[in-house]
């Protein structure tokens, strides 16, 4: 049995994994979904979150478990789940980048978004306040995220995105080969993603290898689009691992 701790992406919550989380237990394993300070159901103030606060809490988390955690992160996560695991790579068997950013040290979500061109879909899909936050504009929740996925959980998940802390994506990693570069990696590609493109996953990839690589003929979110072969993709990534 493994204990898989699943981290949301940008503008979502523990909620997204709400489908695939008892997909996991039914294979007889553990899933902890989180809600990130801030985010969801989570009562922080945007304005208190930043990246090092989610690693932090994550390590947390993790510690209080009796054993080692497959640590899971999609999009946004990515940097999220990096960062933790040079906090406690210990505590870590293995990092499932699932449409995740991974980004090396020294560098941001924003700065890796940037090297290859945007993508058309992505046009007016980012709405930005004066405190720091954005939202994901109405239209965009299917565009972006959603666009292989059946139209009563487009509109759960439509009324469910939230605000997003902007910091996050402009605060650089700080990772070293001795802690993060020493937990296995291991990454889900979607090829029908519009949040991040498959070009650019093949970029960081490229950059960054990873243990074993899984595609899957999905879009940006496949645990609402394809949540059992999310999870069957996951199980068989920590048995190929054991």
């Amino acid at each position: 049995m493994s204990t898989f701790v699943l981290i949301h992406g940008a503008w979502h919550g523990a909620w997204c994994w709400e489908l695939a989380a008892p997909l996991l237990e039914a294979a007889g394993h553990r899933a902890i979904a989180l809600d990130l300070p801030g985010m969801g159901a989570d009562p922080t103030p945007l304005s208190q979150v930043t990246l090092e606060r989610w690693a932090r809490f994550v390590v947390e988390v993790i510690n209080a478990e009796d054993e080692p955690v497959v640590l899971v992160g999609h999009s946004r996560a990515g940097v999220v789940i990096s960062q933790a695991a040079e906090y406690a790579p210990d505590r870590i068997t293995s990092l499932v980048y699932l449409a995740a950013f991974l980004v090396p040290n020294g560098r941001t979500v924003l700065q890796t978004m940037q090297s290859i061109p945007p993508r058309p879909e992505s046009e007016g899909s980012l709405v930005l306040s004066a405190d720091g936050t954005s939202t994901i504009a109405p239209h965009a929740v299917q565009d972006i995220f959603y666009n292989t996925t059946a139209a009563q959980l487009v509109n759960r998940a439509a009324g469910l995105v939230g605000p997003e802390p902007m910091s996050v994506f402009t605060t650089p990693l700080q990772l070293t080969a001795e802690r993060w570069g020493k937990v296995p990696r291991d990454y889900i590609r979607c090829t029908r993603d519009r949040a991040i493109a498959p070009d650019l996953q093949h970029k960081m990839l490229h950059a960054l290898p990873c243990r074993r690589v899984v595609t899957m003929d999905t879009d940006h979110s496949p645990f609402y689009s394809a949540p059992e072969r999310l999870s069957a993709e996951l199980v068989a990534l920590v048995q190929a691992g054991s």
